[in-house]
């Protein structure tokens, strides 16, 4: 399984909620068709696992990466991508390489993009300034001793 997978079943054990997260990020292998084919499941699988408010909107990017060996391994064209990408909500497509480090910028400004976008969104998570632990009254339960 690649490595959204792998994510996905790490947010699941460790209890993390997708309003926490700004963006998923899907990432194939355009050498490897059975990779691509597996974005529908990858993507499935985020969205129970992360279990985001509106997951229609919940913003996915996919990279199609080792785009440097296109010439001669290519599997998955750069149409087929675009047309799965677009049918699924107009999800941002880059190819990208890692090795050669080509489009690698451009995609992770728009997941950071979309991160940032999603946050704006989000309700604010209310933190308290302190937590007590410890089975004591607090200050202020003791200073109420009486019917008021």
């Amino acid at each position: 399984m690649g490595s959204s997978g792998i994510n996905a079943e790490y947010m699941g054990s460790s209890g993390i909620n997708a309003e926490y997260m700004g963006s998923c990020v899907l990432v194939y292998d355009i050498t490897d068709p059975k990779s691509f084919e597996s974005l529908e499941s990858w993507m499935d699988e985020f969205l129970v696992q992360a279990a985001p408010r509106n997951q229609e909107e919940f913003p996915f990017v996919v990279i199609g990466n080792k785009v440097d060996l296109a010439a001669s391994r290519r599997q998955v064209s750069e149409a087929r991508a675009n047309a799965w990408c677009k049918q699924k909500n107009a999800i941002p497509y880059f190819e990208c390489s890692a090795k050669d480090a080509i489009n690698v910028d451009q995609a992770f400004q728009c997941i950071a993009r979309n991160a940032l976008k999603q946050e704006s969104v989000q309700a604010p998570i209310y933190i308290p300034e302190s937590l007590s632990l410890k089975n004591e009254p607090q200050e202020s339960d003791t200073k109420k001793k009486g019917c008021c």
